[in-house]
């Protein structure tokens, strides 16, 4: 039995001394690679998504731990693969039938995968540049809604009618985010063409400070809506544009309101909010 275990000790201990060795210091190595490569990515990230005064720090710091997290596993698959065929190798393992056989596996993952790996990318580039966020009224080709989910592959809508739309990120060509920052109130009234337009200015004005000062509203209100410019001469009406700003996502409820409280204005005034009306001229019949 001592003559056995002294010859597996003959045997294993060179192996320890030579091969050994390199693989502690290959776990090693990918170990502070891992700690070093991680650590410069959260740096990075945190200095290079973008901040906005208008987004709390709460969802921006989940922005950026979402990225650092996709890309710290990333380097990580990466640093732990590489690393166990190093091992491998040292165990006497012939690796190229299995480099081999990975970039088999890899061409047909690639084939098969593409429009996977396409939403993905799309998906790191959307999250990255901070285009929309969960919370945010969006507008894209396929369909429009509130977002309500936000991962890798694909986004979650929910339209006013209660449906729900899953898009995946490749499929996105254009995205128009209705509630980015801030939003713009931006009403078209029409009036009739006797109305005295000076009066009803200074009717939409105070209309609007009132408005503004409403202090269930106020705080939601960037910019108070005011006149600004007669937008169109219609068929049977001129068209006064309205404009101002409020809180990301409020312009509807302000707009709405913003509405009613001209109405009730304008009906106090005597200002006429004209429908479409036809002239009928009656030809006379010559005997």
């Amino acid at each position: 039995m001592k003559e056995h275990i002294n010859a597996w000790t003959e045997q294993i201990t060179p192996w320890m001394l030579n091969h050994g060795i390199k693989v502690l210091l290959f776990a090693i190595a990918a170990f502070i690679l891992n700690k070093v490569i991680c650590h410069f990515i959260d740096r990075t990230v945190r200095m290079a998504v973008l901040s906005s005064s208008h987004i709390d720090q709460e969802a921006e710091r989940k922005r950026e731990d979402t990225l650092i997290a996709i890309f710290s596993a990333t380097i990580k698959i990466a640093i732990i693969t590489v690393t166990s065929l190093m091992i491998l190798q040292e165990f006497g393992v012939m690796i190229g039938p299995i480099l081999a056989a990975a970039g088999i596996l890899g061409l047909a993952f690639g084939f098969g995968g593409q429009y996977l790996i396409r939403d993905i990318i799309s998906g790191l580039f959307i999250i990255l540049e901070n285009q929309y966020r969960i919370g945010d009224v969006v507008s894209f080709d396929l369909a429009s809604g509130t977002v309500e989910e936000i991962s890798l592959r694909k986004t979650t809508l929910r339209d006013l009618n209660g449906t729900v739309h899953h898009i995946p990120h490749g499929e996105i060509k254009k995205v128009s985010n209705m509630t980015s920052d801030y939003s713009r109130i931006n009403l078209d009234m029409g009036v009739g063409y006797s109305t005295n337009l000076e009066h009803v200015i200074r009717v939409i004005n105070e209309t609007c400070n009132e408005l503004a000062e409403d202090p269930n509203i106020k705080e939601a209100i960037i910019k108070t809506p005011q006149f600004l410019r007669v937008q169109d001469f219609a068929d049977s009406a001129m068209i006064l544009k309205i404009i101002g700003e409020t809180q990301a996502g409020r312009q509807f409820e302000i707009t709405g309101e913003l509405r009613k409280r001209l109405k009730i204005a304008f009906d106090k005034e005597g200002i006429e909010i004209p429908f479409p009306q036809m002239v009928i001229h009656q030809a006379k019949i010559i005997e």
